[in-house]
């Protein structure tokens, strides 16, 4: 059964528990590029683990900085997880990743960026005893791009599609996925046996990344650039079919300059999410916040009419 709630849209307010800190680390490097992250590392006692979030921030694959989200890493931190956000290859920088670029090279910018993700999951698996990070508990985040990062690291078969070395634990799987305004490149690689527990967030009217099943930026489908993409709404009635976890916040009228909302004002709906994944709880919800704007849902979905 479908559950529906309604919200304004009303900042969240908390109070911080728990100092932090902040290391500076690369997690991977070779003759043509250096990448770093920022960990932010909760204080807590020793013989604790930390659950991990790594987060990848958005930019078209052409920019964006991984401290552009200082205060959500902060925020986590002072409630008890560790965040590591992450630089990753830029791939579309200079190039065209709208509808006059090239599918190919879409693609090849998102197994980039995936392959990256895949590197720094491995790092900090590898140096878990050393920042006292639980393995068994890694969600994995992002915005825009990096939603599309999230995704697709959570999905594609990494033997396959990983750039690099391959070094992840074998059987590895992330124990959560928060995505803002993302999307993934086949629906179908999202089985069964492979879900886990999504919190996504999305305007229904998003031209840039589809909210349901479209093309990427809107493109034509005579367009070099054309690809179709599967966004949040898609995934959220998949997972539904899949009988597995899910919560989708949907904007009503709402674009793409919603997708950045979870990391900001909606940093109360991640703590609730991981401590509910952590906790083994079932979910399934559609938070819906209503727009003033006539045919918000464009016909297509009641919910915002």
């Amino acid at each position: 059964m479908k559950k529906y709630i309604l919200l304004l849209l009303i900042p969240f307010t908390f109070n911080s528990i728990k100092a932090q800190e902040i290391k500076t680390m690369t997690y991977f490097q070779n003759d043509s590029i250096k990448l770093d992250l920022d960990l932010y590392l909760p204080k807590k006692k020793a013989n604790e683990k930390i659950p991990l979030i790594i987060f990848a921030f958005g930019g078209g694959f052409s920019g964006g900085e991984r401290t552009g989200e200082k205060d959500f890493g902060i925020f986590m931190a002072k409630n008890g997880y560790a965040v590591a956000s992450i630089s990753y290859t830029l791939y579309m920088k200079g190039k065209d990743f709208g509808c006059k670029g090239s599918l190919t090279e879409k693609v090849k910018a998102i197994q980039l960026g995936v392959s990256d993700m895949w590197q720094a999951t491995s790092f900090l698996i590898e140096n878990a005893n050393k920042y006292n990070l639980d393995t068994s508990k890694i969600f994995i985040s992002g915005i825009s791009a990096g939603a599309e990062i999230g995704f697709h690291a959570s999905f594609w078969d990494y033997k396959l599609m990983n750039l690099y070395q391959n070094n992840l634990p074998q059987n590895f799987k992330y124990a959560g996925f928060i995505g803002g305004s993302g999307a993934i490149m086949d629906i179908n690689l999202i089985k069964k046996e492979k879900a886990i527990p999504m919190l996504l967030a999305h305007g229904n009217n998003d031209e840039t990344v589809p909210y349901n099943a479209g093309s990427h930026r809107s493109c034509p489908t005579n367009a070099s650039g054309w690809m179709i993409l599967f966004g949040s709404y898609a995934v959220y009635n998949h997972m539904n079919e899949l009988h597995k976890d899910i919560e989708l916040i949907t904007f009503c009228g709402g674009g793409h300059e919603f997708s950045g909302y979870l990391f900001h004002q909606g940093q109360q709906y991640v703590l609730d999410f991981v401590n509910d994944v952590l906790k083994g709880k079932r979910f399934e919800s559609h938070v819906i916040i209503p727009s003033e704007k006539k045919g918000a849902g464009n016909g297509k979905y009641f919910f915002c009419e």
